[in-house]
């Protein structure tokens, strides 16, 4: 599994801080649990002021990281994308990592990748942090992205 090496689920303190979240409506179920996943970790981090929006697919989502982005000190982007039989999936999947990257160099303001990009939907399940699932990507990308609003604001 990717998630090898990972770092441990952990914490920072992002008191002051304001964290954007746009989510899909696509496999709502499982983005659903990456939503409650990141929002946990926002209070975990103590950050009070979080402002959470919902586009209906992932090829969406830059646009609105990028709103976000100019509003937030942080933005944390959750969707799923499983591969099907045609190049669908290479398609958006570039499209949604090269915007959240163009976003986040354009802006100045760290954006979180936690759109899963899979092959079935066994493996989305075993990333989105349900009880069983061997990574939490919500809470993961949370962190990542709060981690990295503080580093900046140190180096003001």
């Amino acid at each position: 599994m990717a998630g090898s090496g990972a770092p441990a689920l952990t914490t920072v303190d992002g008191r002051g801080l304001r964290l954007g979240i746009v989510a899909t409506r696509w496999h709502g179920e499982l983005t659903g649990q990456m939503l409650a996943r990141a929002l946990a970790a926002a209070e975990a981090a103590k950050v009070e002021d979080v402002l959470v929006t919902h586009v209906e697919g992932s090829v969406e989502i830059p646009v609105i990281a990028q709103a976000l982005a100019r509003r937030c000190d942080a933005v944390v982007a959750l969707g799923v994308v499983i591969r099907g039989e045609t190049a669908h999936f290479d398609y958006v999947c570039r499209s949604v990592t090269d915007g959240l990257t163009r976003v986040a160099l354009d802006e100045g303001t760290p954006v979180a990748h936690g759109v899963l990009t899979v092959d079935d939907l066994d493996q989305a399940r075993d990333r989105v942090g349900l009880p069983d699932s061997a990574e939490d990507k919500g809470w993961g990308a949370t962190i990542a992205a709060l981690d990295a609003a503080v580093t900046l604001k140190t180096l003001d």
